[in-house]
């Protein structure tokens, strides 16, 4: 299976020396499952142009730093990809914007939160198992970066994954091909830290403290992956 990426973002300039781009963190990611995965990568923030999800085996669509509010000429090809994708049952995953675009697209509402920053490792609560998800353990620790929230999701969406700071972090879609969550199961550790340090000076330094702590939690990363891998393989 090819899943091609949609990416509407990129590391930081000032970590992309030591941490490569995103898709490479998704690649790897997605190899650990031993899945067998290929892959094909759409930059889309950057101009390119949206492909045809019915030619598609798979969509993953990244973080950025961009909002879904945003002004920008992408976004609502974006929305309409993401429809397209739904109407036709392409299995599609959103990762944190990722999450936040194919619930604004969907019908969901997105804002930024009165929360303020979400940064280091979370842990969140397994409040729904779809098949691929039957074995999971009552929560997961996984990391995450965002301001932004999806504050009520959109009616064809059941949440799977809740903390009391992200209420809709993992959401499970009706036409049982489509899959989204607010934390980052591709970040390595180093690259965690290394996020939430540069978040120093935005985000008060009591928050940027507790997620480098919070990086002593054990993650539950490559489980979620496996999790994705198995919801790929199902569809």
């Amino acid at each position: 299976m090819k899943l091609t990426i949609i990416q509407t973002g990129d590391v930081p300039v000032s970590l992309r020396n030591d941490f490569g781009p995103y898709r490479r963190m998704f690649e790897k990611m997605f190899d650990a499952t031993g899945q067998g995965f290929n892959y094909d990568t759409v930059p889309v923030s950057d101009g390119a142009p949206m492909p045809d999800p019915a030619s598609l085996d798979a969509i993953v669509i990244t973080g950025s730093a961009a909002g879904v509010y945003d002004d920008l000429p992408w976004l609502n090809p974006l929305r309409e990809f993401v429809r397209d994708a739904y109407g036709k049952r392409t299995p599609m995953l959103g990762i944190c914007f990722g999450h936040q675009i194919m619930a604004d697209a969907l019908g969901g509402d997105v804002r930024q939160s009165e929360k303020g920053w979400g940064l280091g490792r979370h842990t969140y609560r397994v409040v729904g198992r779809p098949d691929y998800m039957r074995g999971a353990p009552p929560t997961l620790a996984v990391a995450c970066s965002h301001q932004d929230q999806v504050i009520a999701p959109p009616r064809e969406a059941e949440v799977i994954l809740a903390s009391d700071f992200t209420p809709n972090a993992g959401l499970a879609y009706r036409n049982g091909a489509a899959l989204s969550f607010q934390p980052h199961p591709e970040f390595a550790d180093d690259y965690t830290l290394a996020l939430a340090e540069l978040r120093r000076g935005k985000a008060p330094d009591s928050v940027v403290d507790k997620a480098v702590a919070s990086v002593a939690t054990p993650s539950s990363s490559a489980d979620v992956a496996g999790y994705i891998g198995q919801f790929f393989k199902g569809r």
